[in-house]
């Protein structure tokens, strides 16, 4: 039953991802959040912060990821930088995630929701901040062996091979399962929650933008009156 939960379930939230997205074009283009002058200066603030620590943070760990071994991390002097930019990243998502979404919570919400799914956006994101915390300051996680790359790594790697690893995750301490469960939730919700628009309304309105503009290196035809 473990080994199915470990195959199943982050397969189905990949496909709730993929599928959730092309409903949210259809739903509202990517819209419920704006930079527009309609928004107040906090959100536009909070909405850049976010972004850019989420850019950060998913850039660190990917970089941990590809270049940690099966059981250790990467070398000391570049595991600090990486350590150090996720630290930073963290600090500017969670100012960016209190901007935006902190006013909802203690007053009347500015904006109706996307989904039954989007009252639980700010709680994932503490979930997913504590988990991190937890695992990064684990005890026997060391030098000599990073429990990390030894459960989490090896078993998100095996599911990009198409024949997964659960018993990286089966035999993983609890607070590393935990970790997963978090993460595989959190990539089956994205869609359905502000956090989408938060991300890709600006691709999709530099897309739009890109697509009105007329080709360059030709004179616009005058008409003639």
């Amino acid at each position: 039953m473990m080994s199915v939960l470990w195959i199943v379930l982050p397969y189905s939230a990949l496909l709730s991802f993929i599928i959730g997205h092309f409903w949210r074009y259809r739903h509202d283009r990517f819209g419920w959040y704006s930079t527009g002058p309609e928004a107040d200066r906090a959100q536009r603030i909070g909405g850049t912060a976010f972004r850019v620590g989420m850019a950060g943070m998913i850039a660190a760990r990917l970089t941990d990821l590809l270049v940690s071994g099966p059981n250790s991390h990467p070398d000391n002097t570049f595991y600090v930088v990486v350590v150090a930019v996720e630290v930073c990243a963290v600090a500017v998502a969670t100012v960016g995630a209190v901007l935006l979404f902190v006013p909802d919570m203690i007053g009347s919400p500015g904006r109706p929701v996307i989904s039954p799914l989007d009252s639980i956006t700010f709680p994932m994101l503490v979930a997913g901040l504590l988990t991190r915390v937890a695992i990064k300051f684990d005890p026997n996680s060391s030098e000599n062996g990073y429990r990390t790359a030894e459960t989490l790594f090896t078993w998100f790697r095996s599911l990009w091979t198409l024949h997964p690893n659960p018993e990286a995750m089966v035999h993983a301490p609890f607070i590393y399962q935990a970790r997963g469960l978090v993460l595989m939730l959190f990539v089956a919700i994205w869609p359905y929650t502000r956090l989408a628009s938060i991300l890709a309304e600006p691709v999709y309105w530099l897309i739009r933008r890109i697509r009105s503009e007329p080709p360059t290196g030709r004179p616009r035809e005058l008409s003639t009156p």
